[in-house]
């Protein structure tokens, strides 16, 4: 199966933002509440995305620049870093606009280097996704992440509910 990767793919990224806002007004009695047992909390979820972000911003253009493919961090640890931040103290608001610069920083990124965006990679040395068949490149992570996203507001959306009745 090909997936079908456009300028949209990136737009999409971007308007996760206006999602994100409305984490405004969510009770700052659940913010760092896990979501469900194990699980992160919705500020942890939100660090989160921002690091992923960041290190796109910070390893992974500069690396695809340089004529190097995409290598990702071990998930378990460098999650961990983000909890650990959405924990530290700093306020839900600090890091919803946090991850709101951070988000747009990279969209900016993005739409400025279609060369790079779309140029094909391998990531940590694969050089098409074993499920689709497709070609990686940024564009194609870019994609990736949308459907993480997707799933991790799935998630703070159905814990809200539970927490606001």
């Amino acid at each position: 199966m090909v997936v079908s990767l456009d300028k949209n793919t990136i737009l999409r990224y971007k308007e996760f933002t206006e999602w994100t806002d409305t984490l405004n007004d969510l009770h700052e009695s659940i913010w760092l509440q896990p979501l469900s047992e194990g699980k992160a909390s919705t500020g942890e979820i939100i660090s989160h995305l921002k690091n992923w972000d960041n290190y796109l911003i910070s390893v992974i253009i500069p690396a695809i620049r340089n004529g190097e493919g995409i290598i990702f961090p071990d998930f378990d640890s460098f999650n961990q870093i983000a909890y650990e931040y959405a924990r530290s103290g700093v306020s839900k608001a600090s890091l919803l606009e946090e991850f709101k610069l951070t988000r747009l920083q990279l969209v900016d990124m993005l739409l400025a280097n279609p060369d790079i965006v779309e140029k094909h990679v391998t990531a940590n040395g694969v050089d098409t996704c074993p499920h689709t068949g497709t070609p990686y490149s940024l564009l194609y992570i870019i994609h990736e992440f949308n459907d993480h996203d997707n799933h991790h507001k799935n998630q703070i959306i159905e814990a809200a509910k539970h927490n606001l009745c």
